[in-house]
């Protein structure tokens, strides 16, 4: 049987600058409910040097398990502080090829 391979969301949330160190702050109790999950990998958070933009890149085992992940009422209720300050645009993507320095 085959595994299958993991996926990436990236999702940039827009919020005034503000807003930005609350925003993080929000994300990294997301992060932490999301941890406990099944098919959670990883996250990582990036604040935006412009401070209206924190992107946030957090890998899942596979689709389902991040779909599984969205219907979960501890993370709906971890997403009401985000959904007060900031919009955003989740994506999916399969992973691609990795460059690394030599």
């Amino acid at each position: 049987m085959t595994q299958a391979a993991p996926v990436v969301l990236i999702t940039v949330y827009k919020c005034e600058p503000a807003n930005q160190e609350a925003l993080v702050e929000h994300l990294t109790a997301l992060s932490a409910v999301q941890r406990g999950l099944d098919g959670f990998i990883s996250a990582t958070l990036h604040q935006g040097l412009n401070g209206n933009r924190v992107a946030n890149y957090a890998v899942w085992a596979t689709r389902q398990d991040w779909e599984a992940m969205t219907r979960k009422p501890a993370v709906a209720a971890a997403m009401e502080p985000v959904m007060a300050i900031a919009t955003f645009e989740p994506n999916l993507y399969e992973a691609g090829e990795v460059f690394n320095r030599d």
